[in-house]
Formats: C-alpha cells, sequence, structure tokens
C-alpha cells in the first residue's frame, strides 16, 4: 500500500520534496530516498526505482528495505534505518558495494542523516547513495599518488600503514590523505578495503574450489570469522551468501 502523503515527515513536506525528487531524478549515479519513522519509502529516485527492479516509483513506496531487496541487502540497509532513526547517528562516507541488476556489483558511498521536527523529535531520515567511478588520470596530481596506487594493488593482501604509502609518494600524510580523497573520492583506508573486497569478490564468483577461508586469506585478513563479518558489514552478505547470490 503507497503511503498517504501525511506520512512524509512535516519537515520536508514544508519545503516541498518534490523539488528534491525532480533534481534527483536526472542523476543516474545517485540513489535518493526519504523515510517515515516506520522506515518505509516515501520518496524514492528514478534511479532506485531501476536498481530495485521494480517498474515505477509506486512500486517501492509504503515499502521497507527488506520487502525490497530481502533479508540479506535489505536486513543491512534496515540496520542503518535504524540507528538513525531510532539513535540519531548520522551515517556519512560508508563505503558498500551494491548489487544492481543483472547482479552487477557496483561501488557507492552512502549518506544518511534524520529529519527532525520543530521539537527535535525524529520523524524520518534523508539519504543518498553515490557511485564511485574511474578516477580521472588526467589529474594533475594522479602522477603523484600513482606509486602508491600500485602499491596497494600489488600488495594489499599486506599490512600497509598509511604513512608508508604517503613515502612511497613523497607526500605528507595529510596532502596524500587529500589528494585520495580529491581523485577516487576515498580515504586510503577505503580504498585499501575496497581493493581487498574486489578481489574477494572476484574469487568468490570465478574460483568456486578456494574456501572462503582461503580467500580471506589470501586478501590479507589473519581471521575467518572477521573476515565474514568486514564482508558483511560493507556488502550486507556474507561471503557465503555472496557467492550464492551470484
Amino acid at each position: 500500500m503507497s503511503p498517504h502523503p501525511d506520512d512524509a515527515p512535516r519537515p520536508l513536506r514544508l519545503i516541498d520534496v518534490s523539488v528534491l525528487e525532480s533534481l534527483f531524478d536526472v542523476t543516474p549515479d545517485t540513489v535518493f530516498f526519504v523515510k517515515n519513522r516506520r522506515r518505509q519509502y516515501v520518496t524514492v529516485n528514478s534511479t532506485l526505482v531501476e536498481r530495485s527492479g521494480l517498474e515505477c516509483k509506486a512500486d517501492l513506496l509504503g515499502r521497507t528495505t527488506v520487502e525490497v531487496f530481502g533479508e540479506g541487502f535489505g536486513a543491512t540497509f534496515s540496520e542503518q534505518d535504524y540507528q538513525v532513526i531510532e539513535e540519531g547517528v548520522e551515517i556519512r562516507d560508508r563505503l558498500e558495494l551494491h548489487l544492481y541488476r543483472e547482479r552487477a556489483p557496483g561501488w557507492c558511498l552512502t549518506y544518511k542523516m534524520p529529519i527532525r521536527d520543530s521539537s527535535t523529535e525524529i520523524v524520518g531520515l534523508i539519504g543518498i547513495s553515490k557511485d564511485l567511478h574511474q578516477p580521472d588520470e588526467s589529474d594533475s596530481v594522479y602522477a603523484r599518488v600513482a606509486r602508491a596506487l600500485e602499491r596497494i594493488q600489488e600488495g594489499f593482501a599486506e599490512p600497509l600503514r598509511v604513512e608508508d604509502l604517503a613515502d612511497i609518494a613523497n607526500l605528507s600524510r595529510a596532502r596524500f590523505e587529500r589528494y585520495l580523497k580529491r581523485i577516487f573520492g576515498l580515504t586510503p583506508g577505503q580504498l585499501l578495503a575496497k581493493t581487498r573486497l574486489d578481489a574477494a569478490s572476484a574469487m568468490l564468483r570465478d574460483e568456486p574450489d578456494k574456501t572462503v577461508s582461503d580467500i580471506a586469506h589470501a586478501c590479507g585478513f589473519t581471521d575467518h570469522s572477521a573476515f565474514s563479518r568486514f564482508f558483511k558489514s560493507v556488502v550486507g552478505l556474507t561471503p557465503t551468501e555472496f557467492r550464492q547470490t551470484l
């Protein structure tokens, strides 16, 4: 059942959410959504509709992420919603691997924040998930970090310190972190995590004879359980569930 217009959090109704919705309808690399206190979608953009595999916005309205995306991905998103709405937590720069239509994987950064009424009570949330794009190699500072990037790609299974990577790039830690954020949109820790999980997800997909423990060690994790917890925190599924989904 679609939500009644009054289900939309009042502070957003006052600024006309349709303006935001129309704006994000023309941004195919960004998912936009508003949810009420029951964690149901009350506003979505066209990108979210397309990636959910549904036909139109009405198919999403009034439903929760678990109802739309299932117990795997949906449960993880629902846990985030609970933190935002019940605990007032703001989620910023959360690196996530999503499965889009046809099970194509894609990386994004997610932002969610609570919506409060005039008495500061939380009445819903608003959020976006923005796709990560390939770095612009023509950027004037790309060459400065290229050697450090090669080190990450070749040695992601090893313990890597940000200070050592900055030294390879002949930069201070602060400038190194600033340049990575400018080019990749990621912190050094997020870039390393993405590199490790890219490798892990490829092995889970292409090497069915390898166990999860084998893949964990190959990607720099010394503990199977730690790898599984970290993988689920980013992907929304355990490594085994991810392999079964693919």
